[in-house]
């Protein structure tokens, strides 16, 4: 990640944070290390399993230039796509968590490749979120391929 880029980056997800100033010295510390962030404030994340995030990822990345942060998990079991704040309280989806306003997400420092968590699509600083209804239908399309493969339930 571009210099300049990464340190946007980590501006915008320390914001959140109690004390931001420490969060971002925490990472210079250690490169490798975790923040846990509120949600609710600039983003809620939606937590899919991965055998349908994946796919829904290759099909957002087909409909835009850049999706909003995705995260990963170590061992890939579930992924996180960051969405506008607001709309865990609002997501109907079966299997899919919304962690938002009152819960926290464990955060690794942008450009970092080592760790439980990890970064699909890092943060750019602009702030660039997926849209909800576009991840929604991006979700739809991701569970009917599926289900034509036969790796539907």
């Amino acid at each position: 990640m571009a210099g300049t880029r990464a340190k946007a980056a980590v501006a915008w997800l320390a914001s959140v944070a109690t004390d931001p100033r420490a969060c971002r010295r925490e990472w210079e510390r250690d490169p490798q290390g975790m923040a846990l962030l509120p949600a609710g404030k600039r983003w809620d994340v939606l937590v899919v399993p991965a055998d349908l995030g994946y796919p829904t990822l290759d099909v957002l990345t087909r409909l835009l230039d850049r999706p909003g942060p995705v995260l990963a998990d170590f061992g890939d079991s579930r992924m996180g796509f960051f969405v506008p704040p607001g709309t865990a309280a609002r997501w109907i989806g079966t299997g899919i968590r919304g962690v938002g306003e009152g819960a926290w997400i464990v955060v690794p420092l942008p450009g970092s490749t080592v760790g439980a968590v990890r970064w699909l699509i890092p943060p750019d600083g602009s702030g660039t979120l997926t849209d909800a209804s576009l991840l929604e239908l991006a979700l739809h399309e991701a569970a009917a391929a599926r289900g034509a493969r036969g790796g539907g339930e």
